[in-house]
């Protein structure tokens, strides 16, 4: 096909400094601005700040191939590309997909769910019971690592590391820079124990990790792949759950009257988590591999080249949303991109959302108001969240403590 002369916009903005980790937005707002597709000449990549053309690469995997890797990291690209989930395309991609969504089928999450509320009463009747707590070791972390590491089944050994190594892949994903270098050798140590101790008779027999053994002496996938395909469990089942409770503390603090909201309407939780993961995406890019010249909003586009897709800049585009920056739980923006689209949209989603439910109706029942008394920011080469968030609460008054 004949691909247009139109000048590409450029810039020189690095995403990946400390300044721009820590507040990407007003960057994401001057690339929106440039165009639908901005040469980012640092980094050799075509970053996509806009909506409709985030949600265009997305839905096509023939264009824009996950299997040459979908990070910034050149090395990590090579080293995991077509051996993890999230680096494969279709069909390979459909049949692992399958696989690795079998746990969080309905019915299973449907048998799961009492267990999860059950937890989520606990420690939220627990924490606010408390002077004060922080609100991602204390409260985001808990279902996460209390239930869902010991649905994976890693043994104890790999439990108290899960944290530790799913951070690492996120921070190695990153374009070189002193955090990528620091999270390799941890990713290292995740992949070794993957491949010498997350093995049959010393996992969990009943656990997600077993499974895939199980898949593997059934002919449906390698033996081979299994050790890879148990990162595709354990990186994504964390963090992002974890970010994604804490930003919505953070956002319910900061807007009390948006939490009044929820308190006396239960039935908008799910549409505030919705505005949550819109506003504060916790995962915030992933990058494909262009597989044929062609045109993206009237941009050309070189076979070869690799296209960055901003989640976090997409899921704020004043073409999609109108006054993007506001928090408004009634918006119910189910289009929201922070779990990714089409082939690649995130298999464990229906158990992130079932989690962060679960702690948000238990919170509702009993806090009128989070108060923070301090903050770090979390900063993260592909995360957006906090590294700390201590708040204080005050009670419902209908909430009585013996």
């Amino acid at each position: 096909m004949t691909v247009s002369t139109r000048e590409i916009p450029t810039s020189d903005l690095d995403l990946f400094t400390d300044a721009a980790r820590l507040d990407p937005y007003p960057l994401y707002e001057r690339l929106r601005a440039l165009g639908p597709v901005v040469y980012l000449s640092k980094h050799d990549v075509y970053a996509i700040p806009r909506y409709a053309e985030a949600c265009e690469v997305l839905d096509d995997w023939g264009r824009y191939s996950s299997a040459r890797g979908v990070m910034m990291n050149p090395q990590l690209n090579e080293q995991l590309a077509e051996r993890v989930m999230l680096c494969t395309d279709p069909p390979d991609h459909t049949a692992i997909r399958a696989l690795f969504g079998r746990p969080m089928r309905a019915e299973e999450l449907r048998n799961l769910r009492p267990r999860l509320e059950q937890e989520a009463e606990s420690i939220v009747e627990r924490l606010t019971g408390q002077e004060s707590f922080d609100a991602v070791t204390d409260l985001a972390e808990h279902l996460p690592m209390t239930v869902v590491s010991t649905l994976v089944g890693l043994g104890e050994h790999g439990r108290q590391h899960m944290r530790r190594w799913a951070g690492a892949t996120w921070e190695a994903q990153g374009a070189p820079n002193a955090r990528t270098e620091a999270a390799e050798p941890v990713v290292e140590e995740f992949i070794s124990f993957a491949m010498t101790e997350a093995v049959p008779g010393k996992l969990e027999p009943d656990g997600w990790a077993a499974q895939l053994y199980t898949a593997a002496d059934n002919g449906e996938i390698r033996h081979d792949q299994c050790p890879f395909f148990i990162l595709d469990y354990v990186t994504p089942s964390l963090d992002t759950t974890i970010h994604g409770i804490t930003n919505a503390v953070r956002l319910f603090a900061e807007h009390p009257d948006q939490w009044d909201l929820v308190r006396h309407n239960p039935g908008l939780i799910s549409h505030a988590l919705n505005e949550t993961l819109r506003l504060e995406s916790p995962v915030q890019q992933f990058s494909r591999v262009v597989t044929e010249t062609h045109e993206l909003g009237g941009v050309p586009l070189e076979a070869g080249s690799r296209v960055l897709v901003l989640f976090g800049s997409a899921n704020r585009d004043e073409r999609k949303y109108p006054d993007p920056k506001r928090f408004d739980v009634t918006r119910r923006p189910s289009d929201h991109l922070a779990f990714g689209r089409g082939e690649h949209a995130c298999v464990g989603m229906p158990l992130a959302r079932l989690e962060m439910n679960a702690l948000l109706r238990a919170l509702s029942k009993r806090v009128a108001r989070f108060d923070i008394i301090d903050s770090t920011p979390l900063l993260s080469n592909a995360l957006n969240g906090l590294e700390r968030l201590e708040v204080s609460v005050r009670l419902d008054d209908s909430v009585t403590t013996e």
